[in-house]
Parts: C-alpha cells; sequence; structure tokens
C-alpha cells in the first residue's frame, strides 16, 4: 500500500514516449479531418455539378491512347559545339566542355550527330490519312507548310490554319538576340479533314518600306489567331507585335471582311498599358472574347475582356500563375471547365508543359501538372521537343481534341516543324494541388505521344 500510495500517477504526455505517442496521434488526427473534409467536399461537389469529374477518355480509336515509348541515345562527350550553339544554351559548354552535353545543348546544336533524330532529314511522307510529329509537312502544292505559332479557326465545313510565315533567312540581329526571321506574313491555310492543307497565301503582309510600321521587316510578328465577330461579322486577327529587341512588348489587331483576308492592320497597343508578348484569344460560347498574355517581364500571365468587337480590351481583367514564368497559352473548354496549356519561358529550347483548369476564364487558375504521356522521360520533360500553340476540338468526337505545337529549329527556323498529337479530358488527376493536400476536381488533361497516328474515322466538318 505504502509503494502505491507514494508513487507518482503515471502522465503518459509527460514521458518521451508519451510525448511522442501524443504528437502521433494528433497527426494522425489531422490526417483522419484532412480525409474527411476532402471525401466530404467530392461528394458535395459532384452533387451539385453536371459530373464534372469524368472517367470517360474515349477517343475513337483506341490505338490513339496507347502510351508509346521511345527510345533515347546520348553521345560521347565532344570538345566542340557550333558558335550558334553556345549562344543559345547561354555559353555554359565553355566551362564545362569535356562534360556529357545535355540533351537539350544537342537539340540547340546543329552540328550534333542527334540531329536527325530531333529534325529527319528527309522527304515528307506520301500521306495524307497519317500526322508523323516532328516530320516534314508539305501543303497540296508539295511546299512546306509555313504556319508556325498559330491557331485554327472553323468557318462551316472548313478549319483556317493561321501562322508565321518564317520562309526566310535566319540570323541574329546583334551578338546577344535569340535567332530571327525578318517578318513575311501571316499565312492562311484551308482543309476540310484538318491533315490535307491548302494554301491560302499569305493574309497579312510584312510592310517593306515604311520603318515606323509595326509590320516593317525587321520588326516581330508573332503568334496570330483569329476570331470571328457575331455582331459585326468581321475576321479578327490579334497577334504579338514587337521589335527586335523585345521591347515594345504589345498586341496588333487587324480585321478582314473574309477568313482568307485580306487582313487590315488597324494598331498595336499594350493591353491595359502592361507588357504583352506570347499571346493567344479565346472565344467563350456566350460569345464573349478574352485575350491572354504573358506580362510583367513574363513572370505572370495577364487575361483580358476583349470589347464586343473584340478590336479592343476593356478595364477587366485578372493576373493569374502569378510568378510562375509561363507563356505559349492555348485555352479550350470542356464541359463548363476551362482548361489551358502553358510552356516555361526558355527561348527557343523545349521545355516541360503544364496544364491549368478553372471555372472562369478569369480564374482562380489551379495547374493539375504535366499532361505529356508516352515517348520517354526527356520527351515528356520537353513537350516532345516542343511548344504548344493551339487545342483544336475535334467535331463529334466526345473529350478529344487535337494539341499544336511548334518543335523550333533556331538554326533554320523556315524548317521548324509540327508537332501535333491527341489530346483527352477524362479521369482524375494524379498530381496535387501545388498549395493544397487536396487532388484537383477537374479531369486529367493528357497529351499521347505518337510517331504516326491518324484521326478516329477521317473525322470532317
Amino acid at each position: 500500500m505504502k509503494l502505491l500510495k507514494n508513487r507518482k500517477p503515471f502522465d503518459l504526455c509527460s514521458s518521451n514516449l508519451g510525448t511522442r505517442f501524443c504528437i502521433c496521434k494528433i497527426i494522425w488526427a489531422l490526417v483522419g479531418l484532412i480525409l474527411i473534409f476532402h471525401v466530404h467536399s467530392i461528394i458535395i461537389y459532384k452533387s451539385n455539378t453536371n459530373s464534372k469529374v469524368s472517367v470517360s477518355v474515349t477517343i475513337g480509336d483506341k490505338e490513339l491512347k496507347v502510351v508509346e515509348e521511345e527510345p533515347m541515345f546520348m553521345l560521347p562527350p565532344r570538345r566542340k559545339h557550333s558558335p550558334h550553339a553556345v549562344k543559345r544554351i547561354g555559353g555554359r559548354v565553355k566551362k564545362h566542355q569535356h562534360q556529357h552535353p545535355t540533351v537539350i545543348d544537342e537539340f540547340l546544336d546543329e552540328s550534333s550527330k542527334l540531329r536527325p533524330f530531333f529534325f529527319p532529314d528527309r522527304r515528307p511522307p506520301n500521306d495524307t490519312l497519317y500526322y508523323y510529329p516532328g516530320e516534314r509537312w508539305v501543303d497540296t502544292d508539295g511546299n512546306l507548310i509555313q504556319a508556325h505559332g498559330g491557331g485554327v479557326l472553323v468557318v462551316e465545313n472548313t478549319y483556317y490554319w493561321y501562322g508565321e510565315n518564317k520562309d526566310g533567312r535566319t540570323y541574329h540581329a546583334h551578338s546577344k538576340s535569340l535567332a530571327r526571321v525578318d517578318i513575311i506574313g501571316v499565312n492562311c491555310y484551308s482543309s476540310n479533314d484538318l491533315r490535307t492543307w491548302k494554301n491560302e497565301g499569305v493574309v497579312l503582309p510584312a510592310e517593306k518600306t515604311n520603318q515606323t510600321h509595326d509590320l516593317y521587316t525587321l520588326n516581330v510578328l508573332e503568334r496570330p489567331k483569329v476570331i470571328f465577330n457575331d455582331e459585326t461579322s468581321q475576321y479578327v486577327m490579334w497577334m504579338h507585335i514587337d521589335n527586335a529587341n523585345y521591347t515594345k512588348a504589345s498586341i496588333g489587331v487587324a480585321v478582314s471582311e473574309k477568313p482568307t483576308g485580306p487582313f487590315k492592320y488597324l494598331y498595336s497597343k499594350r493591353p491595359n498599358g502592361f507588357d504583352s508578348r506570347d499571346m493567344t484569344i479565346f472565344k467563350d460560347d456566350n460569345g464573349l472574347g478574352y485575350l491572354i498574355y504573358s506580362s510583367d517581364g513574363n513572370n505572370d500571365l495577364r487575361i483580358t475582356l476583349l470589347t464586343n468587337d473584340y478590336l479592343d480590351v476593356t478595364t477587366v481583367m485578372r493576373k493569374t500563375l502569378v510568378g510562375r514564368r509561363r507563356e505559349a497559352p492555348a485555352v479550350f473548354k470542356h464541359q463548363n471547365t476551362y482548361y489551358m496549356i502553358t510552356s516555361g519561358c526558355s527561348g527557343w529550347a523545349p521545355n516541360r508543359a503544364m496544364a491549368h483548369a478553372a471555372d472562369s476564364m478569369l480564374g482562380p487558375w489551379e495547374t493539375l501538372g504535366n499532361p505529356c504521356v508516352g515517348g520517354n522521360l526527356m520527351f515528356r520533360m520537353t513537350t516532345f521537343f516542343s511548344q504548344g500553340t493551339f487545342v483544336v476540338p475535334l467535331p463529334g468526337v466526345s473529350d478529344s481534341f487535337v494539341f499544336m505545337a511548334d518543335r523550333w529549329n533556331p538554326a533554320d527556323l523556315k524548317d521548324s516543324r509540327y508537332v501535333w498529337l491527341p489530346l483527352t479530358v477524362g479521369g482524375l488527376p494524379d498530381a496535387p494541388l501545388e498549395y493544397d493536400f487536396a487532388f484537383p476536381l477537374w479531369s486529367r488533361i493528357t497529351i499521347y505521344w505518337h510517331k504516326k497516328w491518324k484521326l478516329p474515322n477521317q473525322t470532317q466538318l
């Protein structure tokens, strides 16, 4: 009895073991609460929406969803790189010439023995049914298609593909500048099957004599996109306008009465006074138009509502993906959810794409992760050695789109290639939100790598 009387009560939390035990209990209790809250939020969300979370990824042809692997072979270390390649990769090979070159180094070096892997030097396939991503692509006249950084507009039973004509000499304006081609203009191609394209010519030409004009040949015109205004019956083109030093950082606007032009150039400006570089435009189902552009020194993206005639911006604007340094936005909509594919900022060098989603065009936007599937790790980390520019819906094919991208060739920009691949919307994302424990409630975006593929059932309008 004396022993029991003098024994101190055993406080589990006062001992070292007890302290660890209490901490464990608290942690697991918090985890349990988070899981309960997350499951509850999903149940509430699904009961209040129109089944936004989909597990269907039907694209018509099952072969398009097959994950194709791609071997990648590296070469022994080289002692010399071409001078232009050293400039493109920031001169770092000068300090580490004896180290093994990275895949990006090889991609940017026109003297690399891996170059045929990135830019196959062979005649375009004589095939009007299949896409061959990264191969040369010709129009119905047998000429290389020149529609880089472009987008597609659907008018009745015809697709129109607008893009930069880079069929000129590649050079450097000064010692520290990126490779460039003088402005030639915006090309337009037409098709009824998204595979065979007829050249409709230069619909917005360069200005060759007036050096003060935005379209003067020594300036910059990039990423032209066209939408149709139902109220004015005009085709409105927006584009990135800049000078050779990329300090003008503006948008340009042009209009036409026909999709095949000619387009009349109107003006350039900095939207709402902010610098604007890589950009796109988006027309919503309700007819509202939006400008999406990289701004603030490419640190942020800005989204601005257009006026009713699509000829200017309004004061309605939101900033998103702040500090993320994303560019090359490509926006599309699926089942009342807005999706966007972006790229990082690395000049002509490819980098990892990221997918984003929102319930409103003005945000807030959440990042879903890397949408690329197949190939190998380097393929996925470089968007298949390309940079996105647009996403085309496939009429009559549920949950399916075509992801349009450019594989830039800084040694010879006119020989830059096109990487068009199937994109599906469906299934749960496999990565949590970056700023939360929860998984996103939007469907997963998947871009599948294929060496060769065709549209399901030869999709036509």
